[in-house]
């Protein structure tokens, strides 16, 4: 083999080794860099204050005697806690089909769950099931709370529940 091939082999290395080191910096600072690529509102995980998440999600209303008589009596609907709780923790991954999720509103991906029932449908959620962590990944969120969000999703996906 002569010099200038010796040299040229060397060079050649010497080059592949430089771009294998600057490509992986790329993708490493690419990796953990937080880009916005335009999400939209429904799919970017809500930020709230302090204040916010300390508030409760609920309130109880006492209600008099002759409001009851007349028939006055409205319980506050779970579809509204669920759909908050939607966009505060699942719709990141159940919008978008992240990871497998089915998308919410996808009648053909919620049916073979909801034919599973409500009970199981419920237990999954808290429970947590393939990819999906406990509670959607939000221990905060009480057994109540993660119910009220499964009803509303399988309800918006073809469910009756």
């Amino acid at each position: 083999m002569s010099e200038k091939r010796k040299l040229k082999d060397i060079f050649e290395t010497i080059l592949v080794v430089i771009g294998s080191l600057v490509g992986a910096i790329i993708i490493i600072v690419a990796a953990t860099t937080k880009y916005n690529f335009g999400q939209s509102d429904d799919t970017k995980v809500v930020k709230q204050n302090s204040q916010e998440d300390m508030k409760p999600v609920a309130e109880v209303a006492v209600i008099g005697k002759a409001e009851v008589n007349k028939g006055s009596n409205k319980e506050p609907s779970n579809s509204v806690l669920g759909d908050k709780i939607i966009k505060a923790n699942c719709a990141l991954c159940h919008t978008t089909g992240v990871m497998g999720s089915p998308k919410i509103g996808d009648v053909e991906q919620w049916a073979p769950r909801i034919a599973q029932g409500k009970d199981l449908l419920i237990k999954n959620a808290i429970n947590g099931i393939r990819m999906m962590p406990a509670k959607g990944g939000n221990a905060k969120l009480t057994d109540e709370e993660v119910a009220a969000a499964v009803i509303s999703m399988a309800n918006a996906s073809g469910g009756n529940l």
